[in-house]
């Protein structure tokens, strides 16, 4: 039952020139990216970390390392290539209103599930590799750290997206209904019965309720009807 903070990285410069980036290299955050770091760095400030977990592209790396620069108790770092981005194939490095224009947007927009991009990926593997990712080490923290252990991955929008659908029991193709900022952060947490979504694409507010005072035992796999008390 450890618990899982999702940060997208910061707004890159493919993101302003409305660029594709997929696995591009040399794409990294711009200075507004990088002040969108800062802020969402002192959102988990308070929190002890067990383990910080990246994308292996630049924007990622930045963005991960801008979010635990200062931190009292930033953790070691692992490179994740099932956090990479999804493999656009011909699409990566094309304008996206040049792809809107392309038959298999929609596609993308309305059966997720059925798209493999031309030379590249299947949104389908996208999510079967970055969902095992997140819940290996989940799995790996709670057994070295326990229950009420908390950890970081950082990584791309339609991987995180494609996470919290898996969390919600949302079918893929229902996917493009959620939405994912550049530097918001989402939190979820697996139990033995289900996962729980914490909060989703979040810009504000400090998250040090996720770390438990001693003696509060730690969160049940039983959902709380009628909602519960919310954290101290």
């Amino acid at each position: 039952m450890a618990t899982m903070i999702l940060a997208r990285h910061g707004r890159s410069t493919a993101n302003t020139s409305g660029v594709l980036a997929g696995r591009q290299r040399g794409i990294g955050l711009d200075e507004h990216g990088h002040a969108q770091v800062r802020a969402a760095a002192e959102r988990i400030r308070g929190i002890p970390l067990a383990l910080a977990v990246s994308s292996p592209l630049q924007r990622c790396l930045q963005t991960t390392s801008g979010l635990l620069e200062g931190h009292p108790e930033a953790p070691r770092v692992q490179r994740d290539r099932g956090l990479l981005e999804c493999d656009y194939g011909e699409w990566q490095g094309e304008r996206i209103s040049s792809l809107a224009r392309r038959r298999l947007w929609r596609t993308v927009q309305e059966q997720p599930s059925a798209v493999v991009f031309p030379g590249g990926e299947s949104l389908a593997a996208m999510q079967a590799r970055s969902v095992a990712a997140v819940r290996r080490h989940d799995a790996e923290v709670e057994a070295e750290h326990g229950p009420d252990a908390v950890w970081l991955a950082v990584t791309h929008g339609d991987i995180i997206k494609s996470i919290l659908a898996d969390a919600l029991g949302m079918h893929l193709d229902l996917f493009q209904r959620l939405h994912v900022d550049p530097a918001s952060l989402s939190v979820v947490t697996y139990t033995p019965s289900r996962p729980f979504v914490l909060c989703s694409n979040t810009h504000e507010g400090d998250l040090s309720w996720l770390r438990r005072p001693a003696g509060r035992r730690s969160r049940r796999s039983d959902a709380a009807v009628g909602g519960g008390s919310g954290p101290a």
